[in-house]
């Protein structure tokens, strides 16, 4: 089954950029997701885009900041995160999402082989 490997994480200073990379073992049509967890809260769905990146949806808290996207030549999915606040920080998570884009509601059961997330870390 595939693998997916998440990287980009790092500190950056509130209004920052940064772009993180969820790398796919082989290639997958699936769609993938990007989910964050920060100390002490529940997964946060970020957003998630369809199998060749036609449709994207976001979660409140990434609408106008983040913005998703896919390479399926290098079965990478980006999530380029920009105008960054402290209350972003957390560990950021891709996965792949259970059935079609649009029957995958934005919670976290709904997705499956999860990487082992990369951390962010914005200082004010």
């Amino acid at each position: 089954q595939v693998q997916l490997e998440e990287s980009g994480g790092g500190l950056v200073q509130a209004g920052g950029s940064l772009r993180l990379s969820c790398a796919a073992s082989r290639r997958t049509f699936s769609t993938v997701g990007w989910f964050r967890q920060a100390p002490g809260k529940e997964r946060e769905f970020v957003a998630k885009i369809n199998w060749d990146g036609g449709n994207t949806d976001y979660g409140d808290s990434a609408k106008g900041r983040f913005t998703i996207s896919r390479d399926n030549a290098v079965n990478t999915v980006y999530l380029h995160l920009n105008s960054l606040k402290p209350e972003d920080t957390a560990v950021y998570y891709c996965a792949i999402g259970r059935g079609p884009f649009y029957a995958i509601s934005r919670i976290a059961s709904n997705f499956d082989l999860w990487g082992q997330g990369t951390q962010v870390t914005v200082s004010s």
